[in-house]
Parts: C-alpha cells; sequence; structure tokens
C-alpha cells in the first residue's frame, strides 16, 4: 500500500473488523467441528390435535372454541394470561399480512414426547411451545382432549 493510502485509512476500525471477521470464522469452525447442526430433529408421532378458534370479545376477552363443535373451551378474561395473548397475536398478525382471514381455525397438536406445537395451516407458521417453558405451554395444553393424551401414557402438563 502506499504512504497516501495508509494515512487516510484509520487503522483502529481496520483492527476491528478484522477482529469481527475472525471471531465470526472461529465461531462458525467452534460449531460445524462440535457436531452441533442446524438440522431440525423430526416431530414426534402426533397423539392428540384439536382445531381452535380464537374469538376477541367486546370486553377485551378471548373466547377459545373447537373450530369442530363450535364448543367454548375456555375464555380468556381481559388483560390477563399475556403468553397466550403475545403468541396469537403474532401469528394473527402474520395472516393479515398475508390477507388471510380467520375462517381457517389453527392446530394444536400434542406429541408423544410431550411437546406441544401450535401451527397455522394458513401461513405455514408454527410455535413449539414447550421452548417457553412449562408454565406457558399448559396454558395451551389445557385445550387438548386431556383423554386422548392421558390414553397414550403422554407426559402430563402442570396446569395452572
Amino acid at each position: 500500500m502506499n504512504a497516501s493510502l495508509q494515512a487516510k485509512l484509520p487503522r483502529v476500525p481496520l483492527m476491528a473488523m478484522a477482529a469481527l471477521v475472525l471471531s465470526c470464522l472461529v465461531g462458525v469452525s467452534a460449531v460445524r467441528l462440535s457436531g452441533m447442526s442446524a438440522v431440525q430433529q423430526a416431530d414426534a408421532a402426533t397423539l392428540s390435535a384439536r382445531q381452535l378458534r380464537f374469538e376477541d370479545r367486546d370486553d377485551g376477552g378471548i373466547a377459545v372454541r373447537d373450530a369442530a363443535s363450535g364448543v367454548l373451551l375456555t375464555t380468556v378474561a381481559p388483560g390477563t394470561n399475556g403468553f397466550l395473548r403475545s403468541t396469537m397475536r403474532g401469528l394473527v398478525r402474520e395472516r393479515k399480512r398475508q390477507g388471510i382471514g380467520p375462517e381457517l381455525p389453527f392446530e394444536l397438536l400434542g406429541r408423544a414426547d410431550g411437546r406441544l406445537t401450535l401451527v397455522d395451516p394458513g401461513t405455514q407458521r408454527r410455535v413449539d411451545l414447550e421452548s417457553f417453558g412449562t408454565t406457558n405451554s399448559a396454558v395451551f395444553a389445557q385445550l387438548l382432549p386431556q383423554t386422548d393424551l392421558a390414553s397414550h401414557g403422554a407426559p402430563h402438563v402442570a396446569q395452572r
């Protein structure tokens, strides 16, 4: 490099960028050599499933209904159950962004390994509920037909 070009390029930012690139290379190498993989494991068999509709109420609550029968499963009181509200808000926001209405129900799946998955068939988005802890996944677990889970010996999720 000629002397005039070296004088124009600040040394500290260049060293910082080189350190950043080097740390990224070291990090990626460490992950690859450790055997960790970004590939998701296959889902366990589905033992229980329920199609659900979440309906906003005039009082700020949410009515949760079995989509097949229309039976009211539970009502979420206004201002309560932030996990259910935020999960559904994110899924509904994606539906609106894609121009999908509320006609298509959400699907809640209870897996053989005790995991719960909430799926939006319209957007193909899924939420693996066990990732948020047993207390939060229990909110959704109570919406599954309990007899189906019990008869298959799946772990019982504590209810609140």
